[in-house]
């Protein structure tokens, strides 16, 4: 090689190094990694290893049930029977009633809208508050599987209006609530109703037999008058009345699971399943 070659490679190489200088500590990485004076006996980077996948728990959102009807229907009956099955707490919203509205049905005087609104957006604000705190605390019974987050409830909801309001869809105008109630959030809780479906007859002999009830049977034609049928809404299934506890209960949870990205984790038929 002559005097000038030299030279000229003596500056590509001195060129090059000021290069390689000037770039970042990463892309030096790279630039050593693919340079041919790199230790080719050295394995390949391993792939990463792959992101598990979310479990059914992990990806199931909470669930706000109501099972709603007129009075008699046995709402709460139904509703004690898919908590044992669904292993999800459970509302008596007649219990979260003010003094106020229980003392007008008492006297058979039919609530008005102005009486149910706060009412309503309570049992929805308490579903919420209760699912929060099963995220937060990861609070679940030991079982064959975890529970699903959630919330049972049991409410008349007998116009279409009140049902939005149970849904979180659509607040009271002017509805003050106690400070530490947050607004409805129905992203964070999708809302279902399992309507009790009954023939009148069979209703007002059911009511007339209660005892101990502040619901009167008076009472009861009322209802039947506000009832706008829920039937046709998003996210609402309908059960008969004059079928038994169990049959209403599959086929509520049966009914539900077609409308679920996720099935509802049944205690009754995971508790067989484990004895197979």
């Amino acid at each position: 090689m002559s005097h000038d070659e030299q030279l000229a490679h003596g500056k590509e190489h001195t060129d090059g190094e000021r290069q390689l200088d000037e770039l970042p500590t990463s892309r030096q990485e790279q630039h050593a990694a693919t340079s041919p004076a790199a230790d080719s006996s050295s394995p390949p980077n391993p792939d990463p290893e792959p992101t598990p996948a979310t479990t059914s728990t992990e990806s199931e959102s909470p669930i706000f049930i109501i099972v709603m009807g007129v009075a008699g229907t046995g709402k709460t009956t139904l509703a004690r029977a898919l908590e044992a099955r669904l292993r999800l707490p459970y509302i008596e919203g007649d219990a979260l009633h003010p003094a106020a509205n229980v003392a007008k049905m008492s006297a058979g005087t039919p609530l008005t809208d102005a009486d149910r609104e706060p009412w309503l957006e309570l049992i929805r604000t308490t579903a919420e508050h209760m699912c929060a705190a099963q995220q937060h605390d990861g609070d679940e019974p030991r079982g064959p599987r975890p529970r699903r987050p959630g919330v049972l409830a049991t409410c008349s909801a007998l116009r279409g209006y009140y049902r939005d309001i149970l849904r979180g869809t659509r607040a009271p105008p002017g509805l003050q609530l106690p400070e530490h109630l947050e607004p409805a959030a129905p992203h964070r809780l999708p809302t279902f109703f399992v309507y009790i479906k009954g023939d009148r007859a069979l209703l007002m002999d059911r009511i007339s037999k209660r005892e101990g009830h502040f619901m009167k049977s008076t009472m009861l034609e009322s209802q039947l008058q506000t009832l706008e049928s829920p039937e046709g809404e998003d996210g609402v299934v309908v059960v008969p009345m004059e079928a038994s506890t169990e049959e209403q209960t599959d086929i509520a949870i049966r009914e539900l699971n077609k409308l679920l990205p996720e099935p509802l984790h049944d205690h009754a038929v995971e508790s067989t399943c484990g004895k197979d």
